[in-house]
């Protein structure tokens, strides 16, 4: 069989942690301090799966949110981010049972998001899933956020296999862009409730069924 599915990398918000709504909440707690909310609409349009600082870039063309106060939001956001994590990320048991099959099976596993590197380590770690990673790469570890590619590109080289012996699950249109312009396969959920392993091993046990 050729170029067999050895690894499964995650998108973290919306797949792993059903963090979508508190980066919205936590930003635009910041953001009413200054008068410039982002409607909920709008967040899921136009600004869902990006990191922070390209939201407030946005902003600031649009809006003319000033420069200044990108480093003060930023923290708020992170700060509040933190505060929703500590009282609503959970383990989630078929995340857990998923992980550890996958892990027994033999697949490589690692997680690459838009969020920061605190941030990733704080929710796996309220998850009670970051042991089962073998490593984990944020938007601090790339020049590129997505939907650029960059960032399954270095989680895939770091894996030393090739694109099409990775999997991808992805969530959002920004997520799904850098994945499939990475070249590896992908998954494409729309809430985390179909991030179990019978989706996951479904999807490989048919992209191989293809790759004989």
């Amino acid at each position: 069989m050729k170029n067999k599915i050895k690894a499964v990398i995650f998108d973290m918000d919306g797949v792993l942690i059903d963090a979508r709504e508190w980066h919205y909440h936590a930003l635009n707690r910041a953001l009413q301090l200054f008068g410039m909310p982002i409607d909920y609409e709008q967040h899921l349009r136009r600004f869902d799966g990006l990191p922070t600082k390209e939201k407030l870039l946005t902003l600031h063309k649009e809006q003319n949110l000033p420069l200044k106060l990108f480093k003060f939001i930023d923290q708020l956001k992170q700060k509040y981010t933190l505060e929703i994590v500590e009282t609503s990320c959970h383990p989630q048991f078929q995340h857990e049972y998923l992980l550890s099959r996958l892990s027994q099976d033999g697949y490589k596993l690692a997680v690459a998001s838009n969020s920061i590197k605190k941030t990733i380590e704080v929710m796996l770690s309220k998850a009670n899933i970051i042991d089962y990673f073998d490593f984990y790469l944020s938007n601090q570890d790339v020049v590129k956020s997505k939907p650029s590619p960059d960032i399954y590109v270095k989680a895939i080289s770091r894996l030393e296999l090739l694109p099409s012996e990775c999997l991808i699950v992805e969530d959002n249109d920004n997520g799904i862009k850098a994945a499939i312009a990475s070249g590896a396969h992908v998954l494409t959920v729309r809430k985390i409730e179909e991030v179990n392993y019978t989706n996951i091993i479904s999807k490989i046990s048919s992209l191989e069924g293809t790759l004989c």
